[in-house]
């Protein structure tokens, strides 16, 4: 993976702006530490930093062909078949990095390249005699892609702090941006990115600038479909997507391996790329991560029924893989937090996020690329609020449906819309919504629940995975995220796919032959997170920092008495704040983190 960024402009001669695009490109370093180009005219500057992972010795970008140039972040997995067309037409390649076969084909297809594409990306393409911009962003949004209009400057960027160091790109956040913070995060609306300056493009949108003019529009979207299979059939069309998508996903020129919690998905993603390198004579390393202690101080939750370390070991001896286990320090992951919501550039998942970033940098000693089983949850019905019919049908998000507690700890009169500013984003997402007339109600309402999960909480964990990996130079490869996947999914019956009366019970039946049963039959249990009581006391050290600092205004939105009586009641909850691991903790570790990000990025308030 890379870090991208570029500025349009008729209002400035950007050769004059060097120095500001060398400081953007600085900012963006960590995602790509192995080089820096940079494409610099009076009407563009393109930036790259490179991450380099195919095709080492070549590839270098901006990458140059004809009257076009590219600056590009992913990886293509379709690269050969793509290739092999163009190759047909008369294309000839100097490398074989996918950067060159993206530019080529849009140099063939134009604007519809794009759709030829599986992979995750975002890129820009600039045509250097229209003066205009094509970018594009992967169906699913695992790549990011941020974007800004001043006048006749059009800027964008892999990072928001990428575009905040433009003089004229403020760190302004008004009251809509509030409420995303306080009544939808760690969550954020898709095209939203907090600052009132920036703008995200959406998953499977592309965007084109000309003249001073930005349009955005989709080149995908799901669609219902008559299903059409027995169980069977798709019990083996589910293993087949599966497969391939990982192996293409196995494709590296440096060294790869795979994340191995013990659950269902880690566990096929590890089992079939070590069968692929044992047909080579490797041995595939595996990677679990867990805390100090922590298996003193579990607890049993309907979140989290069973501790990953009972599981990594079996797994691990099944497939014969060169596991290693990543211990943190519950006092390293709670320092972590002010790095991981500067890396995020927005308050984020706290040591969900923070621990994911220190086990990233432990793995990118050895490492440069890994396999992780993120979103086949939200694909396959992994999460508990698919199956309980009292949570099921309620018009709320299923993974933050106490609003109270959110309500409680800020002061009267703060944000007072802000229940009808989280029922909108609920009832907006619904309204785009592909059924079909022959739905029954169950089917219907889990259509609804694919794209709620599909366009929100995956999106909270896809941010979290590219920030935090990438904070730690890590590519982490998602093959769940395969958009054939996604729409095979969005369009099996319920009871196919909750086949047995089990979350994700097609994925269990379809590789239980692969799999020691007590691992493809395992309940499900979430990434895992610290249980141990010195996480939560450094984060109340840090949070009575954040709150006795009059420089930042959170002391005039936080009802400090409620907080505190929180605070002493950790068991207090009833349910978790946000998806299935953030408890009191993690509220006092999330509003430390609005701290941090008010005081890094100098934010100023417009409410």
């Amino acid at each position: 993976m890379c870090g991208i960024a570029g500025i349009l402009s008729s209002d400035t001669d950007l050769r004059g702006e060097r120095l500001l695009v060398e400081k953007m490109g600085k900012t963006l370093k960590k995602r790509g530490p192995d080089a820096a180009g940079i494409y610099l005219t009076p009407e563009v500057a393109l930036i790259h930093r490179r991450l380099s992972v195919i095709d080492v010795e070549n590839g270098a970008q901006p990458m140059h062909f004809g009257k076009y140039v590219i600056v590009y972040n992913g990886e293509i997995y379709n690269t050969d078949e793509v290739r092999a067309e163009l190759e047909s037409s008369g294309y000839k390649f100097d490398t074989h990095c996918d950067t060159e076969v993206v530019l080529k084909a849009y140099d063939k297809w134009g604007e519809e390249s794009v759709k030829k594409l599986n992979g995750i990306f975002a890129y820009a393409i600039y045509d250097k005699k229209e003066n205009s911009l094509f970018a594009c962003r992967d169906r699913i949004g695992v790549k990011p892609f941020f974007y800004n209009k001043t006048k006749n400057t059009f800027s964008f960027a892999s990072k928001i702090d990428t575009l905040l160091c433009q003089p004229y790109v403020k760190s302004v956040v008004d009251e809509e941006g509030l409420n995303e913070i306080f009544m939808l995060g760690p969550a954020k609306t898709i095209g939203k990115a907090i600052f009132k300056d920036i703008k995200e493009l959406p998953p499977a949108f592309c965007l084109t600038y000309k003249n001073g003019e930005i349009k955005t529009y989709p080149y995908w979207k799901l669609e219902a479909k008559e299903f059409n299979e027995s169980e069977g059939e798709a019990v083996e069309h589910t293993y087949s997507l599966v497969k391939d998508s990982i192996e293409r996903q196995l494709v590296s020129d440096v060294p790869l391996a795979t994340f191995l919690s013990g659950g269902l998905d880690s566990s096929i993603i590890s089992k079939i790329a070590s069968d692929k390198y044992k047909e080579s004579g490797k041995t595939l390393d595996t990677y679990s991560v867990d805390y100090t202690d922590n298996d003193k101080y579990f607890k049993k939750s309907l979140f989290q029924p069973n501790k990953d370390s009972d599981y990594i070991d079996i797994i691990s001896s099944y497939i014969g893989s060169n596991h290693h286990n990543v211990v943190l320090s519950n006092v390293d992951v709670a320092n972590a937090l002010e790095e991981a919501c500067i890396e995020r550039g927005v308050p984020g998942f706290v040591d969900i996020d923070s621990s994911l970033m220190l086990f990233c940098k432990e793995v990118k000693k050895d490492f440069t690329v890994c396999l992780s089983g993120e979103c086949a949850d939200e694909i396959f019905a992994g999460y508990p609020w698919y199956h309980k019919k009292d949570v099921l049908f309620e018009n709320v998000f299923p993974w933050a449906r106490n609003t109270n507690i959110r309500q409680k700890i800020l002061k009267k009169g703060f944000l007072s819309d802000g229940e009808e500013y989280l029922q909108n984003a609920y009832k907006n997402t619904l309204k785009n919504i592909s059924y079909l007339d022959s739905d029954e109600k169950i089917n219907k309402r889990m259509r609804e629940m694919f794209v709620l999960n599909l366009d929100w909480f995956m999106q909270t964990l896809l941010a979290r995975k590219d920030n935090m990996s990438m904070a730690s130079s890590l590519e982490v490869r998602v093959p769940f995220c395969d958009f054939r996947l996604v729409e095979y999914a969005y369009n099996m019956p319920w009871d196919i796919k909750a086949l047995d009366g089990r979350e994700k019970g097609i994925l269990r039946k379809a590789f239980e032959n692969d799999l020691p049963k007590e691992i493809a039959w395992r309940k499900k249990s979430p990434y895992p997170k610290t249980h141990n009581p010195v996480y939560f006391a450094r984060v109340k050290e840090l949070l009575a920092v954040a709150l006795t600092d009059n420089s930042t205004p959170l002391k005039d939105w936080i009802d400090i008495d409620n907080l505190y009586l929180l605070l002493q009641n950790p068991d207090s909850l009833p349910e978790p704040w946000y998806g299935q691991l953030m408890g009191i903790p993690q509220i006092a570790a999330y509003i430390y983190q609005i701290y941090v990000w008010i005081k890094h990025y100098n934010v100023e308030f417009e409410i």
